[in-house]
């Protein structure tokens, strides 16, 4: 394959990778403020002069578990970016199924009767966010494995042989000819000079 055609399909792949992180953020965010509004208001009438009782339920009041799924995905969306190949693609798997698991719970608050007067769009949102969360995690699951890492472009590459020694500046061995770099780290750290003889 040619520099060209590596440097068009490395473009892709991050594009791919931007857009499968955006829908898990985005969805599971989604999704969890959804779960914290008001589901359903339910007023209980009392004796006069008394005013009644409003009782204001969330998704999380409802379900429990919905925020708590919420948060996962939030926090997969951002370990995609962390992770790379086989590692990536279960990620996305999982990823794919907690969104599902939040939609259903929007779903769950879309059509249950759960008493008092019911507001409609907050679990509908909630099944919005998670059939996008859904989406980039099974997207990521699909084609992940083929994305670039995070920070792959800075990594050293792996060389064979020795390192060669530093050259000072008219060709001659520098002073930490024969040192590793750590050596001379560890001198810095101990406050020695390294490049004395």
């Amino acid at each position: 394959m040619s520099a060209r055609g590596a440097a068009q399909r490395s473009g892709v792949g991050r594009r791919e990778l931007t857009y499968a992180v955006l829908l898990c953020l985005v969805g599971a965010g989604l999704a969890l403020w959804a779960a914290t509004r008001s589901w359903s208001v339910e007023l209980t009438v009392r004796p006069a002069p008394l005013p009644p009782v409003r009782d204001t339920r969330s998704g999380a009041g409802l379900l429990p578990w919905l925020p708590a799924l919420a948060v996962v995905a939030l926090a997969g969306g951002g370990a995609v970016l962390a992770t790379r190949g086989r590692v990536r693609r279960v990620l996305g798997g999982l990823l794919g199924l907690l969104g599902l698991a939040v939609a259903a719970g929007g779903g769950y608050g879309l059509v249950a009767d759960v008493g008092g007067s019911v507001s409609r769009q907050w679990p509908a949102l909630c099944l919005v966010g998670g059939l996008l969360a859904a989406a980039g995690g099974w997207w990521t699951a699909v084609r992940g494995g083929g994305w670039p890492a995070m920070g792959a472009r800075y990594e050293r590459p792996a060389r064979s042989g020795p390192e060669p020694a530093p050259v000072g500046p008219e060709g001659s061995s520098a002073p930490l000819a024969g040192r590793r770099t750590t050596e001379a780290w560890d001198a810095l750290d101990r406050g020695e000079d390294p490049t004395a003889d």
